[in-house]
């Protein structure tokens, strides 16, 4: 099994009525260049102008992007490539972007590759520290931008940490 660090951007907080602009993934293993950054086109005539301007992409830009199924596609088709066995999803905040993958893949391709699990990076943590206050976000050290794929390499950093020097048992390719 492998483990994929996904973050997604949108343009309001659910799927459907609202559209995921753009997310990236990283197999967490080695030096985290096994990536992937997909931008896709709205669904929704809804965006929220505030939700949109996290990802740094104007409404005008966002129409230009990739059609969802063909992202969608390509994703599946890179995680098939670059994982062994099922893949496993794993993120900051898995409530959110969890939800937009899934959402996504059902709705395009009738099928989603992670099964039906997540994982919560920050409930990792909070568990090896024994403290549901601490926060995991200090042990990235790529910056976190609001690009997709620097945040899920952050955070993939903060999971090899969290293998490493805290001794959480878990296998990576």
């Amino acid at each position: 099994m492998s483990y994929i660090m996904v973050d997604v951007e949108s343009d309001g907080p659910i799927p459907g009525d609202y559209s995921m602009i753009c997310f990236g993934a990283v197999l967490v293993a080695g030096d985290l260049s096994r990536t992937f950054y997909g931008q896709l086109k709205p669904i929704s005539e809804k965006w929220i102008p505030d939700a949109l301007a996290v990802s740094g992409f104007t409404r005008e830009q966002t129409m230009k992007f990739g059609e969802p199924a063909q992202v969608m596609t390509e994703f599946r088709g890179w995680l098939k490539a670059n994982s062994k066995g099922k893949p496993m999803f794993i993120s900051d905040n898995n409530g959110f972007d969890w939800q937009f993958i899934n959402w996504y893949f059902h709705h395009f391709l009738a099928e989603n590759p992670f099964g039906f699990s997540s994982t919560n990076l920050g409930s990792l943590y909070k568990g090896l520290q024994k403290d549901v206050f601490q926060n995991f976000k200090h042990l990235r050290r790529t910056a976190h931008t609001h690009h997709p794929v620097d945040d899920a390499k952050g955070n993939a950093e903060a999971l090899l940490h969290l293998k490493k020097e805290l001794g959480l048992k878990i296998p990576l390719d």
